[in-house]
């Protein structure tokens, strides 16, 4: 298998195009059918996708498979990590006001930091206490393969991030049917609602969800301060790099050291930019957004396909305790500085 991906590498881009394409052409195939089972059942694709990649794990090392696996793990999961740059603008981020941006930023900040905390004392790797940390506190499954991308990359890290994106989405599922409820019975104002469920629910489908749940005003505060924990990715992923830099100095060869700026950030950065500017018409937008999620539902198959059933058994009790501590860790700042506004502003 080392020999064959070795020999795959340095095919002409022409050549190894064509040995990719069954592989990410059953990629594909997969992201469809949970696209299209979410679409009957609820959920999201992502999940759908990642437990039948799973199914096809056997399918991962096999010659005819593995290039496009490879592929679509890789190159295509940070393309559509990049494009999610689109649908954000500086506009929208400044209407929030600057006690609502300055909680959002404090709540992703600590949550990160909590993280890397907890993971230390439970006796966990660092990195799997910042893929936990960094999911939690900006946008899910998508923040996870993200900062993983910038990680030294091992068959240790691949299994962290599988769990990490599980227990990420298992969570947000539940976050997405509980914090209405929460908000509700809080009788939280709209705005202060949209301030708890945009700030503390991992995935940007769900926040929209659980926000119009409750009426267009909430969900529309909900979907912008979401969106506001989306646009520190990049930061936070150009922190990590430079921290495991840093971390690994010169033990590691400069050809494995994650790269300082990666280009799906750059990426990122330009399309928020060119949004921001308006130079991204409407059906571009729409576009955009919807091949960012394609590209993800399909990275996220090959994941699935990478990693085995029995891997995901072994992450333990420990990295549960991990992303529940996280998770209920923003989610009670994000509330409590929604109860807190009202009390500023009654």
């Amino acid at each position: 298998m080392r020999s064959m991906m070795l020999r795959y590498m340095r095919m002409p881009a022409w050549q190894s195009w064509g040995l990719a394409l069954p592989g990410a052409g059953l990629c594909v195939l997969i992201a469809m059918a949970a696209s299209f089972v979410a679409s009957l059942q609820g959920g999201t694709p992502m999940l759908y996708a990642l437990l039948f990649g799973t199914a096809l794990h056997y399918l991962h090392a096999e010659v005819r498979t593995a290039p496009g696996v490879r592929f679509c793990a890789g190159t295509l999961l940070r393309l559509g990590v990049g494009l999610l740059g689109a649908r954000i603008t500086l506009s929208q981020i400044a209407a929030l006001g600057w006690p609502t941006v300055l909680i959002t930023i404090l709540g992703a900040a600590s949550t990160l930091l909590a993280g890397v905390a907890l993971a230390r004392r439970l006796r966990l790797p660092a990195s799997l206490g910042v893929l936990a940390g960094g999911a939690t506190a900006i946008c899910g499954a998508s923040a996870a393969m993200a900062i993983a991308a910038v990680l030294p990359q091992s068959a240790e890290r691949e299994r962290e991030t599988l769990s990490v994106v599980v227990l990420a989405t298992l969570l947000s599922t539940v976050a997405m049917l509980a914090y209405p409820l929460a908000a509700s019975f809080l009788h939280l104002p709209p705005a202060l609602a949209g301030l708890f469920i945009g700030g503390s629910i991992h995935d940007v489908a769900q926040v929209v969800v659980a926000g119009y749940a409750l009426g267009n005003e909430t969900g529309d505060a909900a979907s912008v301060v979401k969106l506001l924990r989306v646009s520190l990715l990049a930061l936070v992923v150009m922190g990590v790099a430079l921290a495991f830099r840093q971390r690994g100095g010169a033990a590691l060869p400069a050809s494995s050291r994650p790269p300082l700026v990666p280009g799906f950030v750059l990426l990122f950065l330009a399309m928020a930019a060119w949004h921001s500017l308006g130079l991204l018409p409407v059906p571009l937008q729409a576009g955009l957004g919807q091949a960012s999620q394609a590209c993800l539902t399909v990275g996220v198959a090959a994941l699935g396909m990478k990693t085995s059933f029995l891997e995901l058994t072994r992450s333990g009790r420990r990295t549960a305790l991990l992303m529940g501590f996280t998770t209920a860790w923003i989610g009670f700042l994000m509330l409590g500085g929604a109860l807190w506004l009202r009390m500023e502003n009654p």
